[in-house]
């Protein structure tokens, strides 16, 4: 049995429809609720049930945010954010009312739990929360046209102003992709194979969360777990036992991916990838 709760909404689901009426009668005897019936809408996402299977969408959730900024009427962009762009801090004029910037940024940051083609771009614009410029709004609203419709790939680069790398993952559960992250790395790693390494550490510490999530709604997941990535200098140290002085800097990361490995959690292989 799962409750999901935020503030006064609940939403329940269970092995079946008589455990959940018992979590109802329940919940009845301690307080008044309404029962609203099947879930159709809930924080921000519509539920389709099809004969197909059960689809989650945030279709009105996107169309609020498109009416919202003035953009009912613009045209999709092919990517997230122009090609090229590199947004920098206080790179032009201030905006004059940042709350404007600030909460769009906060309603994509939601937008993108279910949207890993626009994850990045999102992690781009919220950099910049503390003091927006114009080139950031107007960066802001070009992915917002993207809602709509968007194909778009991400890729990991170098941070202009502080030379911190990003890393990033995603997982799936059979072909369906449960879980994903960009983030900027709170250090500047010396090399690609440090940054992938840290990388690898994330992704492991995101599967063992998602196999204990997994493991509670009596999911059953083979092991070990696929591990893919696309440094063999990175696996070579994952499979050489013996540590040298250059990778102290990253030593529980290392130890942490390759308990991982030995105790046949993960699976690390190669994966050629190509732009």
């Amino acid at each position: 049995m799962v409750l999901l709760v935020y503030v006064d909404d609940i939403l329940i689901t269970g092995p079946s429809l008589a455990a959940i009426r018992e979590v109802k009668d329940f919940f009845h005897t301690l307080f008044m609720i309404k029962d609203i019936g099947d879930a159709h809408y809930f924080l921000g996402l519509e539920i389709a049930r099809l004969s197909v299977g059960l689809y989650v969408l945030k279709t009105k959730y996107t169309m609020d945010i498109t009416r919202d900024v003035g953009l009912c009427q613009a045209k999709s962009t092919p990517t997230p954010l122009p090609q090229g762009l590199r947004l920098h801090f206080a790179s032009d004029d201030p905006l004059p009312n940042p709350d404007s910037y600030y909460r769009l940024v906060d309603r994509l940051v939601y937008l993108g739990f279910t949207r890993p083609d626009n994850s990045h771009s999102i992690q781009q614009l919220s950099q910049f929360l503390t003091n927006p410029c114009k080139s950031h709004w107007f960066a802001a609203l070009h992915l917002n046209s993207l809602v709509l419709k968007a194909y778009c790939d991400a890729y990991c680069g170098t941070d202009p102003d502080s030379r911190l790398s990003l890393i990033g993952f995603c997982t799936f559960l059979g072909s369906a992709l449960v879980s994903w992250k960009t983030k900027k790395q709170p250090t500047v790693s010396r090399s690609t194979v440090e940054a992938e390494h840290c990388s690898l550490a994330a992704t492991v510490c995101k599967l063992r969360w998602l196999s204990y999530i997994l493991t509670d709604l009596g999911v059953s997941t083979s092991l070990p777990i696929e591990l893919f990535c696309d440094n063999k200098a990175t696996l070579h140290i994952l499979a050489n036992p013996i540590f040298h002085e250059r990778r102290k800097h990253i030593e529980l990361d290392c130890y942490l991916v390759r308990d991982a490995y030995k105790e046949g959690f993960v699976a690390p292989s190669f994966i050629q990838s190509l732009l």
